[in-house]
């Protein structure tokens, strides 16, 4: 994917998770968020300090924008940029790094770019439902919410993965 292609989807992607911030709010349980698949997919030419700042940028936007709790999603969302080169270490091994390539879905497999995904958003949100609750809420309260957002929010993160993630041998 060109360089140019991947930030305009990003960008409409930010904005898609706008909508969702302010429009779809189906139940206390649900958090939607499309976020922590964006800084995955950030290319991975950009080091761990840009994805950072990047991830930074993005959750300060929606804070501001949307949710009204300055640095929620900033402090949630630092941390899987923090650990995505780690994690795409991990479950895609070194030499994506060493080649700069990115993944997808065709060339890895589903499996393992699900695995990738899931984990981003299980950082995400134990992060953000630990803070957003900040010790008011009961724990069965906040392990329902968790599962129910990471479900939610993995099945909504897997159809934005064609546009983030696509094929490169095309």
């Amino acid at each position: 994917m060109k360089r140019g292609e991947f930030w305009i989807a990003y960008v409409l992607l930010l904005l898609a998770q706008l909508l969702l911030s302010n429009y779809f709010h189906i139940t206390p349980y649900i958090t939607l968020s499309l976020l922590p698949v964006m800084v995955l997919c950030i290319p991975l030419r950009i080091g761990t300090i840009g994805a950072m700042l990047i991830a930074c940028l993005s959750g300060l936007t929606i804070d501001i924008l949307s949710e009204g709790v300055l640095g929620l999603n900033a402090l949630a969302l630092i941390p899987v940029a923090y650990l995505r080169k780690g994690l795409v270490n991990l479950i895609f091994g070194p030499e994506l790094f060493a080649r700069k390539e990115d993944f997808s879905v065709a060339r890895f497999g589903f499996g393992k770019v699900a695995t990738a995904l899931f984990l981003s958003l299980l950082v995400f949100l134990l992060i953000y439902i630990w803070a957003d609750g900040a010790g008011t809420r009961p724990l069965w309260f906040n392990g329902i919410r968790l599962s129910a957002s990471l479900v939610a929010s993995f099945l909504i993160s897997l159809l934005t993965l064609g546009a983030l993630a696509p094929d490169s041998r095309k």
